[in-house]
Protein backbone atom coordinates (compact mmCIF):
# COMPACT_ATOMS: atom_id res chain seq x y z
CA UNK A 1 0.00 0.00 0.00
CA UNK A 2 1.37 3.42 -0.98
CA UNK A 3 2.29 5.82 1.80
CA UNK A 4 -0.49 8.27 2.57
CA UNK A 5 1.11 11.65 3.22
CA UNK A 6 -0.68 14.85 4.26
CA UNK A 7 0.80 18.36 4.14
CA UNK A 8 0.22 20.53 7.21
CA UNK A 9 -0.25 24.23 6.53
CA UNK A 10 -0.28 26.45 9.62
CA UNK A 11 -1.95 29.85 9.57
CA UNK A 12 -1.64 30.76 13.27
CA UNK A 13 0.44 33.83 12.43
CA UNK A 14 -2.22 35.17 10.03
CA UNK A 15 -5.67 33.67 10.52
CA UNK A 16 -4.98 32.91 14.18
CA UNK A 17 -4.21 36.54 14.99
CA UNK A 18 -7.75 37.48 13.96
CA UNK A 19 -8.94 35.85 17.19
CA UNK A 20 -10.18 38.10 19.95
CA UNK A 21 -7.43 38.76 22.57
CA UNK A 22 -4.79 36.94 20.48
CA UNK A 23 -2.12 39.49 19.57
CA UNK A 24 1.46 38.95 18.46
CA UNK A 25 4.40 41.29 17.94
CA UNK A 26 6.89 40.73 15.12
CA UNK A 27 9.27 39.13 17.62
CA UNK A 28 6.47 36.87 18.86
CA UNK A 29 5.72 35.72 15.32
CA UNK A 30 9.38 34.96 14.66
CA UNK A 31 9.67 32.86 17.83
CA UNK A 32 6.48 30.93 17.02
CA UNK A 33 7.67 30.30 13.45
CA UNK A 34 10.86 28.72 14.82
CA UNK A 35 8.81 26.53 17.15
CA UNK A 36 6.52 25.41 14.32
CA UNK A 37 9.59 24.59 12.23
CA UNK A 38 10.93 22.42 15.06
CA UNK A 39 7.58 20.60 15.18
CA UNK A 40 7.85 19.84 11.46
CA UNK A 41 5.01 21.98 10.06
CA UNK A 42 5.30 21.98 6.25
CA UNK A 43 4.05 25.51 5.53
CA UNK A 44 3.85 28.53 7.82
CA UNK A 45 1.64 31.36 6.64
CA UNK A 46 3.35 34.47 7.98
CA UNK A 47 0.72 37.09 7.23
CA UNK A 48 -0.62 39.44 4.58
CA UNK A 49 2.26 41.69 3.46
CA UNK A 50 -0.02 44.13 1.68
CA UNK A 51 -2.22 44.78 4.71
CA UNK A 52 0.04 46.12 7.50
CA UNK A 53 3.66 47.09 8.28
CA UNK A 54 4.00 44.39 10.98
CA UNK A 55 3.57 41.58 8.46
CA UNK A 56 5.95 43.23 6.02
CA UNK A 57 8.56 43.44 8.78
CA UNK A 58 8.02 39.77 9.64
CA UNK A 59 8.79 38.70 6.08
CA UNK A 60 11.93 40.86 6.06
CA UNK A 61 13.13 39.38 9.36
CA UNK A 62 12.29 35.72 8.73
CA UNK A 63 14.68 35.63 5.77
CA UNK A 64 17.54 35.83 8.28
CA UNK A 65 16.43 32.60 10.00
CA UNK A 66 17.59 29.18 8.89
CA UNK A 67 14.42 27.11 9.09
CA UNK A 68 15.12 23.40 8.90
CA UNK A 69 11.89 22.18 7.34
CA UNK A 70 9.06 24.72 7.11
CA UNK A 71 8.44 26.91 4.09
CA UNK A 72 7.09 30.43 4.67
CA UNK A 73 3.97 31.49 2.79
CA UNK A 74 2.73 35.01 2.12
CA UNK A 75 -1.03 35.47 1.91
CA UNK A 76 -3.12 37.88 -0.13
CA UNK A 77 -6.11 38.31 -2.43
CA UNK A 78 -6.71 38.46 -6.14
CA UNK A 79 -5.98 41.87 -7.66
CA UNK A 80 -8.49 44.69 -7.42
CA UNK A 81 -10.97 44.86 -10.29
CA UNK A 82 -9.82 48.37 -11.27
CA UNK A 83 -6.16 47.29 -11.60
CA UNK A 84 -4.09 45.11 -13.89
CA UNK A 85 -2.05 42.41 -12.10
CA UNK A 86 1.23 44.21 -12.83
CA UNK A 87 -0.01 47.46 -11.28
CA UNK A 88 -1.82 45.97 -8.27
CA UNK A 89 -0.10 46.90 -4.98
CA UNK A 90 -1.38 43.77 -3.22
CA UNK A 91 0.18 41.39 -5.73
CA UNK A 92 3.39 43.42 -5.78
CA UNK A 93 3.62 43.21 -1.99
CA UNK A 94 3.24 39.42 -2.19
CA UNK A 95 6.15 39.15 -4.61
CA UNK A 96 8.25 41.62 -2.60
CA UNK A 97 7.79 39.44 0.50
CA UNK A 98 10.19 37.07 -1.28
CA UNK A 99 8.74 33.86 0.15
CA UNK A 100 8.97 30.42 -1.49
CA UNK A 101 5.18 30.07 -1.23
CA UNK A 102 2.33 32.45 -2.04
CA UNK A 103 -1.29 31.70 -1.20
CA UNK A 104 -4.02 33.91 -2.60
CA UNK A 105 -7.74 33.69 -2.13
CA UNK A 106 -10.55 34.48 -4.52
CA UNK A 107 -14.32 34.59 -4.50
CA UNK A 108 -16.20 31.36 -5.16
CA UNK A 109 -19.67 32.22 -3.92
CA UNK A 110 -21.69 34.22 -6.47
CA UNK A 111 -23.32 36.17 -3.63
CA UNK A 112 -19.89 37.50 -2.61
CA UNK A 113 -18.96 38.33 -6.19
CA UNK A 114 -22.07 40.48 -6.62
CA UNK A 115 -22.40 41.96 -3.11
CA UNK A 116 -18.82 42.16 -1.83
CA UNK A 117 -16.69 42.62 -4.96
CA UNK A 118 -19.55 44.21 -6.92
CA UNK A 119 -18.31 42.86 -10.24
CA UNK A 120 -19.79 40.48 -12.78
CA UNK A 121 -19.32 36.74 -12.43
CA UNK A 122 -17.22 36.74 -15.58
CA UNK A 123 -14.98 39.53 -14.29
CA UNK A 124 -14.32 37.56 -11.09
CA UNK A 125 -13.11 34.62 -13.17
CA UNK A 126 -10.71 37.00 -14.90
CA UNK A 127 -9.42 38.28 -11.55
CA UNK A 128 -8.64 34.72 -10.44
CA UNK A 129 -6.94 33.67 -13.67
CA UNK A 130 -4.99 36.89 -14.18
CA UNK A 131 -3.75 37.09 -10.56
CA UNK A 132 -2.55 33.50 -10.41
CA UNK A 133 -1.11 33.66 -13.92
CA UNK A 134 0.97 36.74 -13.05
CA UNK A 135 2.18 35.27 -9.77
CA UNK A 136 2.98 31.87 -11.32
CA UNK A 137 6.03 33.33 -13.07
CA UNK A 138 7.32 34.94 -9.88
CA UNK A 139 7.08 32.36 -7.09
CA UNK A 140 8.25 28.81 -6.49
CA UNK A 141 4.98 27.40 -5.06
CA UNK A 142 1.48 28.80 -5.59
CA UNK A 143 -1.67 27.83 -3.69
CA UNK A 144 -5.23 29.03 -4.22
CA UNK A 145 -7.74 29.38 -1.36
CA UNK A 146 -11.30 29.10 -2.67
CA UNK A 147 -13.02 31.35 -0.13
CA UNK A 148 -16.56 30.36 0.96
CA UNK A 149 -16.26 27.36 -1.31
CA UNK A 150 -18.87 25.12 0.29
CA UNK A 151 -21.49 27.86 0.50
CA UNK A 152 -20.69 28.78 -3.08
CA UNK A 153 -20.91 25.19 -4.25
CA UNK A 154 -24.31 24.69 -2.63
CA UNK A 155 -25.62 27.94 -4.11
CA UNK A 156 -24.20 27.64 -7.63
CA UNK A 157 -22.24 24.45 -8.27
CA UNK A 158 -21.43 25.23 -11.89
CA UNK A 159 -19.93 28.64 -11.11
CA UNK A 160 -17.97 27.42 -8.08
CA UNK A 161 -16.32 24.75 -10.23
CA UNK A 162 -15.52 27.34 -12.90
CA UNK A 163 -13.56 29.38 -10.36
CA UNK A 164 -11.52 26.31 -9.47
CA UNK A 165 -10.83 25.51 -13.10
CA UNK A 166 -9.57 29.06 -13.73
CA UNK A 167 -7.17 28.66 -10.80
CA UNK A 168 -5.86 25.36 -12.18
CA UNK A 169 -5.49 26.80 -15.68
CA UNK A 170 -3.45 29.68 -14.27
CA UNK A 171 -1.02 27.38 -12.45
CA UNK A 172 -2.27 26.86 -8.89
CA UNK A 173 -0.58 23.77 -7.45
CA UNK A 174 -3.21 23.09 -4.81
CA UNK A 175 -6.85 24.16 -4.58
CA UNK A 176 -7.77 24.75 -0.94
CA UNK A 177 -11.51 24.39 -0.30
CA UNK A 178 -12.52 26.81 2.45
CA UNK A 179 -15.49 26.56 4.80
CA UNK A 180 -15.06 30.22 5.64
CA UNK A 181 -18.28 30.68 7.60
CA UNK A 182 -17.86 27.38 9.41
CA UNK A 183 -21.42 26.29 8.76
CA UNK A 184 -20.87 23.09 6.75
CA UNK A 185 -21.33 19.74 8.52
CA UNK A 186 -19.06 16.71 7.95
CA UNK A 187 -21.51 14.65 5.89
CA UNK A 188 -22.08 17.60 3.50
CA UNK A 189 -18.40 18.45 3.29
CA UNK A 190 -17.35 14.88 2.58
CA UNK A 191 -19.82 14.51 -0.28
CA UNK A 192 -18.81 17.85 -1.83
CA UNK A 193 -15.07 17.16 -1.64
CA UNK A 194 -15.59 13.79 -3.33
CA UNK A 195 -17.63 15.44 -6.09
CA UNK A 196 -14.97 18.12 -6.61
CA UNK A 197 -12.25 15.47 -6.77
CA UNK A 198 -14.20 13.62 -9.48
CA UNK A 199 -14.91 16.83 -11.44
CA UNK A 200 -11.36 18.18 -11.29
CA UNK A 201 -9.58 14.89 -11.91
CA UNK A 202 -6.87 13.00 -10.00
CA UNK A 203 -4.04 15.28 -11.14
CA UNK A 204 -5.49 18.27 -9.23
CA UNK A 205 -4.39 18.49 -5.59
CA UNK A 206 -6.99 19.56 -3.04
CA UNK A 207 -6.63 21.10 0.40
CA UNK A 208 -9.10 21.84 3.21
CA UNK A 209 -9.47 24.96 5.37
CA UNK A 210 -12.24 24.91 8.00
CA UNK A 211 -13.60 27.26 10.64
CA UNK A 212 -15.22 26.12 13.85
CA UNK A 213 -18.53 28.00 13.98
CA UNK A 214 -20.47 24.72 14.09
CA UNK A 215 -17.93 23.00 16.41
CA UNK A 216 -16.88 20.58 13.67
CA UNK A 217 -13.76 22.16 12.15
CA UNK A 218 -11.54 19.25 13.21
CA UNK A 219 -14.10 16.67 12.08
CA UNK A 220 -14.52 18.50 8.77
CA UNK A 221 -10.77 18.61 8.21
CA UNK A 222 -10.43 14.88 8.83
CA UNK A 223 -13.42 14.19 6.59
CA UNK A 224 -11.78 16.32 3.91
CA UNK A 225 -8.62 14.22 4.05
CA UNK A 226 -10.60 10.98 3.89
CA UNK A 227 -12.42 12.38 0.84
CA UNK A 228 -9.29 13.25 -1.10
CA UNK A 229 -7.56 16.36 0.31
CA UNK A 230 -3.78 16.13 0.66
CA UNK A 231 -3.28 19.42 2.50
CA UNK A 232 -4.85 20.54 5.79
CA UNK A 233 -4.84 24.17 6.88
CA UNK A 234 -5.44 25.17 10.48
CA UNK A 235 -4.01 26.91 13.53
CA UNK A 236 -2.35 25.78 16.73
CA UNK A 237 -4.87 25.52 19.57
CA UNK A 238 -7.62 26.44 17.10
CA UNK A 239 -7.04 30.19 17.42
CA UNK A 240 -8.96 32.21 14.85
CA UNK A 241 -11.73 34.68 14.16
CA UNK A 242 -15.14 34.18 15.81
CA UNK A 243 -15.14 30.57 17.09
CA UNK A 244 -11.70 29.78 15.72
CA UNK A 245 -10.05 27.69 13.01
CA UNK A 246 -9.50 23.96 12.72
CA UNK A 247 -7.20 22.94 15.58
CA UNK A 248 -3.96 21.38 14.34
CA UNK A 249 -3.22 20.12 17.86
CA UNK A 250 -6.12 17.71 17.39
CA UNK A 251 -5.85 17.14 13.64
CA UNK A 252 -2.20 16.05 13.53
CA UNK A 253 -2.42 13.27 16.17
CA UNK A 254 -5.75 12.07 14.77
CA UNK A 255 -4.26 11.74 11.29
CA UNK A 256 -1.11 9.98 12.50
CA UNK A 257 -2.26 7.89 15.45
CA UNK A 258 -5.79 6.99 14.39
CA UNK A 259 -6.09 7.24 10.61
CA UNK A 260 -2.79 5.86 9.35
CA UNK A 261 -1.60 9.01 7.56
CA UNK A 262 1.92 10.39 7.66
CA UNK A 263 3.05 13.99 7.97
CA UNK A 264 6.34 15.58 8.91
CA UNK A 265 4.93 16.92 12.19
CA UNK A 266 3.86 13.38 13.03
CA UNK A 267 7.52 12.45 13.50
CA UNK A 268 7.73 15.00 16.32
CA UNK A 269 4.41 14.36 18.06
CA UNK A 270 6.14 14.26 21.43
CA UNK A 271 6.70 18.02 21.02
CA UNK A 272 3.03 18.80 20.35
CA UNK A 273 1.98 19.67 23.91
CA UNK A 274 5.01 21.85 24.60
CA UNK A 275 4.49 23.70 21.28
CA UNK A 276 0.82 24.29 22.07
CA UNK A 277 1.61 25.75 25.49
CA UNK A 278 4.58 27.73 24.20
CA UNK A 279 2.31 29.60 21.79
CA UNK A 280 -0.14 30.40 24.59
CA UNK A 281 2.74 31.71 26.71
CA UNK A 282 4.00 33.91 23.87
CA UNK A 283 0.49 35.32 23.38
CA UNK A 284 0.10 35.76 27.16
CA UNK A 285 -3.03 33.61 27.21
CA UNK A 286 -3.79 30.77 29.64
CA UNK A 287 -3.72 27.36 27.93
CA UNK A 288 -7.10 25.68 27.58
CA UNK A 289 -6.79 22.88 30.14
CA UNK A 290 -9.74 21.01 28.63
CA UNK A 291 -8.28 20.90 25.10
CA UNK A 292 -8.01 17.37 23.66
CA UNK A 293 -4.57 15.76 23.40
CA UNK A 294 -2.54 18.71 24.74
CA UNK A 295 -4.67 20.15 27.56
CA UNK A 296 -3.65 19.67 31.18
CA UNK A 297 -6.94 17.84 31.80
CA UNK A 298 -6.79 15.69 28.66
CA UNK A 299 -5.45 12.73 30.65
CA UNK A 300 -6.57 13.76 34.15
CA UNK A 301 -8.57 11.30 36.24
CA UNK A 302 -10.69 12.24 39.23
CA UNK A 303 -13.25 9.54 40.03
CA UNK A 304 -11.90 6.78 42.26
CA UNK A 305 -13.15 3.95 40.02
CA UNK A 306 -11.49 5.53 36.99
CA UNK A 307 -8.22 5.99 38.87
CA UNK A 308 -8.23 2.41 40.09
CA UNK A 309 -8.71 1.22 36.52
CA UNK A 310 -6.06 3.38 34.84
CA UNK A 311 -3.50 2.43 37.46
CA UNK A 312 -3.95 -1.18 36.33
CA UNK A 313 -4.30 -0.42 32.61
CA UNK A 314 -4.29 3.16 31.23
CA UNK A 315 -6.25 2.05 28.15
CA UNK A 316 -9.36 1.65 30.30
CA UNK A 317 -9.93 5.42 30.33
CA UNK A 318 -7.35 6.88 27.93
CA UNK A 319 -7.77 6.79 24.14
CA UNK A 320 -4.01 7.13 23.56
CA UNK A 321 -0.95 7.17 25.78
CA UNK A 322 -0.34 10.80 26.75
CA UNK A 323 3.42 10.46 26.19
CA UNK A 324 2.81 10.11 22.45
CA UNK A 325 1.83 13.80 22.26
CA UNK A 326 4.15 14.99 25.04
CA UNK A 327 1.44 15.13 27.69
CA UNK A 328 1.23 13.35 31.05
CA UNK A 329 -1.32 11.39 33.01
CA UNK A 330 -2.62 13.25 36.06
CA UNK A 331 -4.47 11.88 39.07
CA UNK A 332 -6.70 14.53 40.65
CA UNK A 333 -7.75 14.73 44.25
CA UNK A 334 -11.17 15.94 45.35
CA UNK A 335 -14.17 14.93 47.41
CA UNK A 336 -14.78 12.27 44.73
CA UNK A 337 -11.45 10.67 45.57
CA UNK A 338 -11.01 7.28 47.14
CA UNK A 339 -8.02 5.22 48.18
CA UNK A 340 -6.99 4.73 44.54
CA UNK A 341 -6.46 8.46 44.04
CA UNK A 342 -4.46 8.82 47.25
CA UNK A 343 -2.29 5.78 46.51
CA UNK A 344 -1.62 7.05 42.97
CA UNK A 345 -0.57 10.46 44.29
CA UNK A 346 1.56 8.83 46.99
CA UNK A 347 3.43 6.91 44.31
CA UNK A 348 3.90 10.13 42.32
CA UNK A 349 5.25 11.92 45.41
CA UNK A 350 7.57 9.05 46.33
CA UNK A 351 5.67 8.10 49.48
CA UNK A 352 5.62 4.45 50.51
CA UNK A 353 1.96 3.73 51.27
CA UNK A 354 -0.21 0.71 50.56
CA UNK A 355 -3.94 0.21 50.53
CA UNK A 356 -4.01 -1.39 53.99
CA UNK A 357 -2.22 1.52 55.66
CA UNK A 358 -4.69 3.37 57.96
CA UNK A 359 -2.95 6.62 56.99
CA UNK A 360 -4.56 6.33 53.55
CA UNK A 361 -8.08 6.46 54.95
CA UNK A 362 -7.06 9.29 57.28
CA UNK A 363 -5.92 11.27 54.23
CA UNK A 364 -9.14 10.50 52.35
CA UNK A 365 -11.24 11.62 55.33
CA UNK A 366 -9.18 14.79 55.81
CA UNK A 367 -9.42 15.56 52.09
CA UNK A 368 -13.21 15.31 52.10
CA UNK A 369 -13.38 17.43 55.27
CA UNK A 370 -11.23 20.19 53.76
CA UNK A 371 -13.13 20.21 50.47
CA UNK A 372 -16.37 20.59 52.42
CA UNK A 373 -14.80 23.72 53.96
CA UNK A 374 -14.07 25.12 50.48
CA UNK A 375 -10.55 23.89 49.79
CA UNK A 376 -9.80 22.67 46.28
CA UNK A 377 -6.68 20.70 45.48
CA UNK A 378 -7.01 20.10 41.73
CA UNK A 379 -5.03 23.29 41.05
CA UNK A 380 -3.05 23.11 44.30
CA UNK A 381 -1.19 19.80 44.27
CA UNK A 382 1.67 21.23 46.34
CA UNK A 383 -0.75 21.83 49.22
CA UNK A 384 -2.05 18.28 48.86
CA UNK A 385 1.45 16.82 48.90
CA UNK A 386 2.15 18.71 52.13
CA UNK A 387 -1.12 17.35 53.57
CA UNK A 388 -0.08 13.79 52.68
CA UNK A 389 3.41 14.18 54.10
CA UNK A 390 2.05 15.59 57.35
CA UNK A 391 -0.36 12.65 57.67
CA UNK A 392 2.38 10.10 56.92
CA UNK A 393 4.86 11.71 59.30
CA UNK A 394 7.41 12.55 56.60
CA UNK A 395 6.97 16.34 56.74
CA UNK A 396 9.70 18.37 58.43
CA UNK A 397 8.50 21.74 59.69
CA UNK A 398 11.09 24.43 58.95
CA UNK A 399 9.49 27.41 60.71
CA UNK A 400 6.56 28.44 62.90
CA UNK A 401 4.38 31.52 62.61
CA UNK A 402 4.14 33.54 65.81
CA UNK A 403 1.96 36.25 64.29
CA UNK A 404 1.46 38.78 61.52
CA UNK A 405 -0.15 42.18 61.07
CA UNK A 406 -1.12 43.95 57.85
CA UNK A 407 -1.83 47.67 57.55
CA UNK A 408 -3.45 49.03 54.39
CA UNK A 409 -3.57 52.80 54.65
CA UNK A 410 -4.98 55.33 52.20
CA UNK A 411 -3.76 58.86 52.90
CA UNK A 412 -5.25 60.78 49.99
CA UNK A 413 -8.16 60.07 47.69
CA UNK A 414 -6.14 60.59 44.53
CA UNK A 415 -3.22 58.39 45.63
CA UNK A 416 -2.99 54.59 45.87
CA UNK A 417 -3.10 53.01 49.34
CA UNK A 418 0.09 52.09 51.17
CA UNK A 419 0.37 48.50 52.37
CA UNK A 420 2.74 47.32 55.09
CA UNK A 421 3.03 43.88 56.69
CA UNK A 422 4.82 42.78 59.86
CA UNK A 423 5.55 39.11 60.58
CA UNK A 424 7.08 37.20 63.44
CA UNK A 425 8.41 33.70 62.78
CA UNK A 426 10.50 31.23 64.72
CA UNK A 427 13.20 29.15 63.06
CA UNK A 428 14.67 26.66 65.48
CA UNK A 429 15.10 28.66 68.68
CA UNK A 430 15.51 32.00 66.91
CA UNK A 431 12.68 34.53 66.53
CA UNK A 432 12.70 36.83 63.52
CA UNK A 433 10.51 39.95 63.47
CA UNK A 434 10.43 41.86 60.17
CA UNK A 435 8.32 44.32 58.20
CA UNK A 436 7.96 45.07 54.48
CA UNK A 437 5.84 47.16 52.14
CA UNK A 438 4.20 45.99 48.93
CA UNK A 439 1.72 46.64 46.16
CA UNK A 440 -1.28 45.72 48.24
CA UNK A 441 -1.57 43.76 51.49
CA UNK A 442 -0.89 40.31 50.03
CA UNK A 443 2.27 41.45 48.24
CA UNK A 444 3.42 43.17 51.44
CA UNK A 445 2.80 39.97 53.41
CA UNK A 446 4.70 37.93 50.82
CA UNK A 447 7.64 40.35 50.98
CA UNK A 448 7.68 40.34 54.79
CA UNK A 449 7.74 36.58 55.24
CA UNK A 450 10.44 36.19 52.61
CA UNK A 451 12.49 38.88 54.32
CA UNK A 452 12.16 37.02 57.61
CA UNK A 453 13.12 33.62 56.20
CA UNK A 454 15.70 34.33 53.50
CA UNK A 455 18.52 34.77 56.03
CA UNK A 456 17.91 31.16 57.10
CA UNK A 457 16.90 29.78 53.70
CA UNK A 458 18.60 31.74 50.88
CA UNK A 459 17.11 29.38 48.27
CA UNK A 460 13.83 31.30 48.67
CA UNK A 461 15.39 34.11 46.61
CA UNK A 462 14.97 31.89 43.54
CA UNK A 463 11.21 31.55 44.11
CA UNK A 464 8.63 33.90 42.60
CA UNK A 465 4.86 34.20 42.71
CA UNK A 466 3.50 33.69 39.18
CA UNK A 467 -0.26 33.90 39.66
CA UNK A 468 -2.78 34.81 42.35
CA UNK A 469 -6.48 34.07 42.11
CA UNK A 470 -9.34 34.76 44.53
CA UNK A 471 -12.77 33.18 44.32
CA UNK A 472 -15.74 33.97 46.53
CA UNK A 473 -17.30 30.70 47.66
CA UNK A 474 -21.05 30.12 47.73
CA UNK A 475 -22.85 29.91 51.04
CA UNK A 476 -22.86 33.31 52.70
CA UNK A 477 -23.81 36.28 50.57
CA UNK A 478 -21.89 39.54 50.45
CA UNK A 479 -18.69 40.50 52.21
CA UNK A 480 -19.05 37.82 54.91
CA UNK A 481 -18.52 34.98 52.44
CA UNK A 482 -15.56 32.64 52.48
CA UNK A 483 -12.88 33.12 49.85
CA UNK A 484 -10.51 30.64 48.28
CA UNK A 485 -7.04 31.83 47.26
CA UNK A 486 -5.01 29.88 44.71
CA UNK A 487 -1.36 30.80 44.27
CA UNK A 488 1.03 29.56 41.60
CA UNK A 489 4.74 29.83 42.38
CA UNK A 490 7.84 28.91 40.41
CA UNK A 491 11.60 28.57 40.53
CA UNK A 492 13.95 27.88 37.63
CA UNK A 493 11.21 26.53 35.37
CA UNK A 494 9.38 24.36 37.93
CA UNK A 495 5.98 25.57 39.16
CA UNK A 496 3.48 24.51 41.79
CA UNK A 497 0.09 25.52 43.17
CA UNK A 498 -1.11 26.06 46.73
CA UNK A 499 -4.46 26.95 48.29
CA UNK A 500 -5.95 28.73 51.31
CA UNK A 501 -9.55 29.23 52.48
CA UNK A 502 -10.95 31.64 55.07
CA UNK A 503 -13.56 34.32 55.73
CA UNK A 504 -10.55 36.67 55.78
CA UNK A 505 -8.81 37.15 52.42
CA UNK A 506 -5.49 37.95 54.14
CA UNK A 507 -5.66 34.75 56.20
CA UNK A 508 -6.50 32.68 53.10
CA UNK A 509 -3.60 34.32 51.27
CA UNK A 510 -1.30 33.61 54.21
CA UNK A 511 -2.23 29.91 54.17
CA UNK A 512 -1.45 29.64 50.45
CA UNK A 513 1.78 31.66 50.78
CA UNK A 514 3.06 29.56 53.69
CA UNK A 515 2.27 26.32 51.86
CA UNK A 516 4.12 27.63 48.82
CA UNK A 517 7.22 28.46 50.87
CA UNK A 518 7.12 25.18 52.77
CA UNK A 519 6.84 23.26 49.52
CA UNK A 520 9.83 25.12 48.10
CA UNK A 521 11.94 24.34 51.17
CA UNK A 522 10.92 20.68 51.07
CA UNK A 523 11.73 20.48 47.36
CA UNK A 524 15.14 22.09 47.86
CA UNK A 525 15.96 19.64 50.64
CA UNK A 526 14.99 16.68 48.43
CA UNK A 527 17.10 18.00 45.56
CA UNK A 528 20.04 18.47 47.92
CA UNK A 529 19.94 14.78 48.86
CA UNK A 530 20.15 13.60 45.25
Amino acid sequence: MAERFVEIYDTTLRDGTQAEDFNLSVEDKLRIAQKLDELGIDYIEGGWPGSNPKDQQFFEEIRRYDLKHSKIAAFGSTHQAKNRPDTDPNLKALVDADTPVITIFGKTWDVHVRDALRVSLERNLELIENSLGWLRQRVQTLFYDAEHFFDGYKANKEYALKTLQKAVDAGAECLVLCDTNGGTLPHELSDIVKEVAREMGPEVKLGIHCHNDSEVAVANSLAGVLSGCIQVQGTMNGFGERCGNANLCSIIPALVLKMGYNCSAGKNLQNLTSTSRYICEIANLPPNKYQPYVGASAFAHKGGIHVSAVMRNPETYEHIRPELVGNVQRILVSDLSGKSNVLAKAKQFGLDLDSSDPVVMDIVARLKELEAMGFQFEGAEASFELLMRKASGSFKKKFDLLGFRVIDQKVREDEPPQAEATVMVQVGGQVEHTAAVGNGPVNALDNAIRKALEKFYPELKNMSLRDYKVRVLPGVAGTGAKVRVLIESSDNGDKWGTVGVSHDIIEASWQALVDSIRYKLMKSEQEGKK
